[in-house]
């Protein structure tokens, strides 16, 4: 069986889920510390003017040892941030393929006032999969997970991180503004989503992860 442990992501990185639809368990981690520049509470998206940072708001109640934890970290509501992610993804994405065949699924989750960004993140993975159809058996810690400790698990936690670099090449698809700025790998989910539609789910399969 390949079991693996993720982050809950705002909708995650394409690679990430590259990793998802291979696994025949998901379990998530909800038991960390928050950690700054992550897919926790940022995606990039293609606009007009190509890559486009989309950054949820929160807030910082850190404790003595200057750490706070990643189920415990609010969102900052007093900025209008779901209103201007909406409009930023219908700017970027309303000539896709298929924006309007997945808007209904997706507008709920900015609708919504959400309090803590693990609840948010939870339900744009769930909305992810049901718009993939996805059947991956999905737990979440109650303590921190240590993988070296199970046997049939792999850790790939790393994945959360916006700002690593891996040696990986991911299959050209065709995007909204590629003519005007090229083609940009490794955006959010929603970006393969709105171009590929039904195919999205074909597409992560093919790519090879070595």
């Amino acid at each position: 069986m390949n079991s693996i442990v993720v982050h809950p992501a705002y909708f995650g990185s394409i690679f990430q889920f590259c990793h998802i639809i291979k696994a025949d368990q998901l379990i998530f981690e909800n038991e960390d510390n928050y950690q700054k520049q992550t897919y926790r509470n940022r995606q990039y998206i293609y606009g007009a003017n190509g890559k486009l940072l989309l950054n949820i708001p929160i807030k910082h109640t850190r404790n003595k040892k200057g750490r706070q934890k990643y189920k415990e970290v609010k969102i900052e509501q007093e900025f209008n941030w779901q209103t201007i992610h909406w409009r930023s993804l219908e700017a970027a994405y309303r000539t896709s393929p298929f924006f309007e065949f997945y808007e209904d699924e997706l507008i709920h989750l900015y609708e919504k006032k959400y309090k803590f960004l693990l609840d948010f993140n939870h339900d744009c993975y769930h909305t992810i999969a049901d718009c993939l159809q996805l059947d991956i058996p999905v737990l979440t810690t109650e303590q921190y997970f240590e993988p070296k400790n199970e046997e049939n698990w792999t850790d790939k936690r790393y994945l959360i991180n916006a700002k690593a670099k891996y040696n990986f090449t991911l299959e050209k698809y065709t995007q909204v503004f590629e003519k005007k700025c090229g083609f940009i790998s490794n955006l959010s989910i929603l970006d393969l989503l709105f171009n590929e539609g039904p195919n999205t789910l074909n597409y992560l399969e093919n790519q090879q992860l070595d």
